[in-house]
C-alpha cells in the first residue's frame, strides 16, 4: 500500500519543496551522506548550493509524480540519472549510503508527522529511487563519459566564444540534445552545453558559450580555454526535435541558444525537401549575432529556411570593433530592433507551426508566454527544462 498512499507521499513531496523546507532537508541529507561515507565528498564540487537546489527540485518532482500515480516518467528520469551519474565516479556502494542518509534526513525533518504510513512510503520510494538508478547504471554498457581535446577557441564577442573539440571516440547524439561538460579549469563542476553541429562520425563537436555573470565554468571557457585543453563530456540529454512531416516550423533563439537549433537546421539541410523553417535569432546588440554569416550560407542553399535577426538595441557598443564583424550579409532579412518575444509575436501567434525556443530561462518563459497569449497551443511549443 505504501506507494499507493497519496497522503503519505504528499508529506514526502512537501518536505522537498524547493521554495520552502526543501533547502534545509537537502542540506541535512548531504551532511549525513558525507558523514556516512567520506569518499562521496570528493565526487562533488566545493560549492554545493547549485547541487542542493537541483536535488531538491528533482526529488520534489519525482514525489509529485508518485502522488499523481504516474510512475513511467519518474522511472525513466531516474534511470537516466543513474546512467549519467557514472561520470562522477558513483559506485554501487554509494547508493546504499545514499539510501541511509536520505532516510535519516527525512525522518528527522518530518518529525511528528512521521507515521507508520509515511515510514512505509519513504522506505519503498527510496528503494525505488536508488534501485532504478543503480540498476540502470549497472546495465549500461556504453561509455560513462567521452574525453576530447580543444582544437579551436574563437572569441566572437566580448562574452561569447565558439569552441571546437575532437573527441577521442565519436559520440552519438540527436541534433537538439545537450551534454554535461567538465573543463580542466573547473574540476568537478559540470555545465550543460548544446552541440552546435550534428553528431560527427570523426568525433568533431562544437559548442557556443556565453559568459554568465558569476558563472565559473562559462567564464573559464570564454576567457581561459585554449587548444590542447582536455574536456570531459557526459551522455546526451534532451528531446528537442523537428518532425519533418509535422508542418512548418518556428524557431526562436536567444544568443547562444542558437546552438541546438543550428544543429537541427544543419541536420535538415541533408534532405532535399523540408517543412518551411523561420528562425528568429536575437541578441542584445547586432554585433553579438555572431553566427549570421553561417546562417546566411545555409539559407542561400536551402530555400525552406528564413532567418530574421533581432537586436534589443539599434546601435553597437564601442567594443564591437574589437571582434569579428557580424553584419548581416546582403540578402538576409533586415535586422529588426526590439525584445525578441515582441518581435516574434508581432507577426501573430504562429499557432500552426511546430515551435522551438532556446535561450536563457527568462527569455524562454517570456517568449512562451507571449506566444500562448497570441493563441499558440502550449503543446506545440518545445524547449529544454528550465533550471531557474
Amino acid at each position: 500500500m505504501s506507494l499507493e498512499d497519496r497522503h503519505a507521499l504528499r508529506v514526502l513531496r512537501d518536505a522537498f519543496r524547493p521554495d520552502g523546507p526543501g533547502a534545509a532537508l537537502v542540506h541535512r541529507f548531504y551532511g549525513n551522506w558525507f558523514a556516512l561515507d567520506v569518499s562521496v565528498r570528493d565526487l562533488f564540487p566545493p560549492e554545493m548550493d547549485g547541487q542542493r537546489a537541483a536535488f531538491a527540485h528533482a526529488l520534489h518532482w519525482v514525489y509529485g509524480e508518485l502522488v499523481a500515480q504516474r510512475a513511467a516518467e519518474p522511472v525513466a528520469f531516474l534511470a537516466q540519472l543513474g546512467r549519467d551519474h557514472r561520470k562522477y565516479g558513483v559506485l554501487p556502494g554509494h547508493y546504499e549510503s545514499l539510501h541511509r542518509a536520505l532516510y535519516g534526513a527525512l525522518r528527522t525533518h518530518v518529525g511528528e508527522a512521521w507515521t507508520a504510513a509515511v515510514d512505509g512510503a519513504a522506505v519503498q520510494s527510496l528503494n525505488l529511487i536508488t534501485g532504478v538508478m543503480r540498476g540502470a547504471a549497472d546495465a549500461d554498457d556504453g561509455p560513462a563519459w567521452w574525453d576530447g581535446t580543444v582544437i579551436e577557441h574563437m572569441r566572437v564577442s566580448r562574452d561569447l566564444a565558439v569552441v571546437r573539440l575532437r573527441l577521442d571516440r565519436p559520440m552519438r547524439y540527436h541534433p537538439g540534445q545537450y551534454v554535461n561538460v567538465q573543463v580542466p579549469q573547473c574540476p568537478r563542476r559540470w555545465r550543460y552545453l548544446s552541440p552546435a553541429i550534428p553528431a560527427d562520425p570523426d568525433g568533431g563537436i562544437e559548442f557556443h558559450v556565453r559568459q554568465v555573470p558569476g558563472g565559473l565554468v562559462s567564464t573559464a571557457v570564454v576567457n581561459e580555454a585554449r587548444p590542447g585543453d582536455r574536456w570531459r563530456l557526459s551522455s546526451p540529454h534532451g528531446g528537442l526535435r523537428v518532425d519533418r512531416d509535422g508542418g512548418d516550423v518556428l524557431m526562436v533563439a536567444g544568443s547562444t541558444g542558437l546552438a541546438p537549433l543550428r544543429a537541427l537546421i544543419m541536420d535538415l539541410s541533408r534532405y532535399a525537401v523540408n517543412p518551411r523553417v523561420h528562425l528568429f535569432y536575437g541578441a542584445r546588440y547586432r554585433c553579438e549575432l555572431y553566427d549570421l554569416p553561417t546562417l546566411w550560407q545555409v539559407a542561400q542553399h536551402n530555400p525552406w529556411l528564413s532567418v530574421s535577426p533581432v537586436s534589443e538595441y539599434g546601435r553597437n557598443p564601442s567594443w564591437a570593433a574589437d571582434y569579428p564583424d557580424a553584419t548581416p550579409p546582403r540578402g538576409l532579412h533586415v535586422c529588426q530592433t526590439g525584445r525578441l518575444p515582441d518581435v516574434v509575436t508581432k507577426y501573430g501567434g504562429w499557432g500552426d507551426r511546430q515551435i522551438l525556443i532556446c535561450g536563457s530561462p527568462d527569455m524562454v518563459r517570456a517568449t512562451r508566454a507571449a506566444l500562448t497569449a497570441k493563441g499558440a497551443p502550449p503543446e506545440r511549443i518545445q524547449h529544454d527544462p528550465l533550471s531557474s
